[in-house]
């Protein structure tokens, strides 16, 4: 399927739980935008099964930054930015965004934040409102 079908589907009350995290993961991945950080090496944005949304970035000089939250948690999303590009935010009740990093010149940390901001392009309106209906639909799941 081109990646300008895929972009465009939209959340569907009809999908099994399984098509709809595929879908989201699809457009996770499709939206996640790389270029955003500083020599990104890799990267993996995922929604999992059991409702986490995890983000892990790996630098080239091999600092890692990961960083999950449990959907429950969801206070809501908001959205910085254009279409072209900008930041899709996680807002969380509290202090539930897990944030760790490893090989770091500062040394490791392990910490709590209450906003999990992910950059992303290409972001339609209605792309970017099914993906807070499915994040929703996940979260009310796991509640």
């Amino acid at each position: 399927m081109p990646l300008l079908c895929v972009a465009n589907l939209a959340f569907n009350q009809d999908m099994s739980e399984q098509e709809l995290l595929g879908w989201s993961n699809k457009c996770l991945t499709q939206c996640f935008n790389a270029d955003a950080a500083d020599k990104l090496k890799k990267w993996e944005l995922t929604l999992t099964p059991d409702a986490f949304v995890r983000l892990r970035k790996t630098y080239a000089n091999g600092k890692q930054e990961y960083f999950s939250m449990h959907l429950r948690r969801l206070e809501d999303l908001d959205y910085w930015g254009t279409v072209a590009a900008g930041n899709m935010v996680l807002r969380a009740k509290g202090d539930d965004v897990i944030v760790q990093t490893y090989n770091d010149r500062s040394g490791n940390v392990d910490s709590m934040a209450t906003v999990f901001s992910i950059p992303v392009k290409n972001m339609e309106p209605e792309r970017l409102d099914s993906l807070r209906n499915a994040l929703l639909y996940f979260k009310k799941k796991n509640l």
